[in-house]
């Protein structure tokens, strides 16, 4: 029995130990989000966060996973919430046909936990490991930094906000 922690839910399962966390993701737990495109690790298209870093889910067992946290596109942000990258891409008009996005968005996410003003070079350096054959990144990498900048507003206002509730308590 292998107890995996998805989008802040723990799921228990019998997997093979051959089983990819790609198609545990899919086809076990219905997160179809995450998506197949070469079998290779070539695409990107089935880029997961694995305790925060950007991981090709197809280049993964399943029981790695075990005792981390995974998250998938399903689980950046909901209705009326959405996660910056999301908003990002919303903006910006990151996709086209959509395939690679959540893979982008994945790998994107992961690169904003390392940098947190990240400059155009970095942003095209992290997202090396996602093909898209639709948009020639520049509207990508625009989201990105607009993600970027959407994460330093809030962080500032929360600061912001802590230190006058500090104030207030003074």
């Amino acid at each position: 029995m292998v107890k995996l922690d998805v989008n802040g839910t723990c799921y228990e399962r019998e997997l093979e130990p051959r089983d990819l966390l790609v198609h545990v993701l899919r086809d076990e737990l219905g997160l179809t989000g995450t998506h197949i495109g070469c079998d290779t690790s070539q695409c990107g298209a089935c880029t997961v966060l694995v305790d925060g870093e950007a991981v090709k889910s197809c280049t993964m067992l399943a029981v790695q996973a075990e005792g981390c946290s995974v998250t998938t596109v399903e689980g950046l942000g909901k209705m009326g919430a959405l996660h910056p990258i999301q908003e990002g891409f919303w903006e910006e008009h990151g996709l086209q046909c959509g395939f690679c996005t959540p893979g982008v968005m994945m790998a994107a996410v992961g690169l904003l936990a390392q940098y947190r003003e990240p400059t155009e070079e970095q942003i095209r350096e992290g997202l090396e490991g996602v093909m898209c054959r639709c948009t020639g990144y520049q509207n990508i990498v625009r989201a990105v930094a607009n993600a970027a900048e959407r994460i330093k507003a809030t962080e500032s206002a929360e600061i912001q906000a802590a230190v006058a509730h500090v104030g207030e308590r003074s």
